[in-house]
């Protein structure tokens, strides 16, 4: 358990470290339609990664069995756990030389955050989780460590689910902190905006350059090199 939990916790926080979506998120609070618009919009976002769950949890089941007869994780996940690994370090690396912010989604998706609807807002969660390539890999990286736990389908349903949840836990304590306290919630909206467009690149880079080498190493000993 501990291996799997070593494995998902770097994921969860790339996962839920997106800065554009958790500024999507305060916008939409702000907006005309409020906490309906937020919610159907973190909805979409969970739709996403329990359809991924549920598809690829199956597909990547099969190489669990590979994974219990050996000694590491196995050669699809550590190649897997490769490209977590190359992306965590071109995260870093873009953020060092001052590029774009490629998690970004296409202008006129932003431009509609102020006056979209709840469906629209639900629409907006599934399609940006669906275009984020890193999102992908960073779940499926996760669907990958649970079979390879090999803990049964019961514990494997439940720890995806969780990861889910945390990976979302941001995204979850702001609307809910908007939902308890709507008065006083305006607030502390503006200073999560504020926060992450201080320290967004610094954030980035330490995570990017910790996690990559993290998860380099784990790729490098499920195929034998290190």
């Amino acid at each position: 358990m501990g291996e799997l939990w070593g494995s998902l916790v770097p994921l969860i926080i790339g996962s839920a470290l997106v800065p554009i979506q958790i500024v999507i998120t305060t916008m939409l609070l702000r907006s005309g339609a409020g906490r309906i618009t937020a919610v159907a919009w973190l909805a979409g976002m969970t739709a996403v990664r329990l359809g991924q769950g549920l598809v690829f949890g199956l597909i990547l089941g099969s190489s669990a069995a590979e994974a219990s007869a050996s000694d590491g994780p196995g050669t699809p996940v550590s190649l897997l756990l490769l490209v977590v690994a190359i992306l965590f370090y071109v995260t870093a690396t873009k953020q060092l030389l001052k590029h774009p912010d490629e998690d970004a989604p296409p202008p006129k998706w932003m431009a509609m955050v102020e006056t979209v609807t709840p469906g629209r807002a639900f629409g907006l969660g599934t399609g940006i989780l669906l275009i984020n390539i890193k999102l992908w890999v960073f779940t499926l990286g996760a669907i990958s460590a649970v079979a390879v736990a090999n803990m049964g389908q019961s514990a494997a349903v439940l720890a995806f689910l969780a990861f889910v949840v945390l990976a979302e836990s941001i995204h979850i304590v702001v609307i809910g902190v908007a939902f308890a306290m709507p008065t006083r919630s305006a607030a502390m909206l503006d200073g999560i905006v504020g926060f992450l467009a201080r320290y967004n690149r610094v954030i980035m880079i330490v995570l990017g350059a910790v996690f990559g080498t993290w998860f380099l190493v784990k790729a490098l000993n499920g195929l034998g090199i290190l």
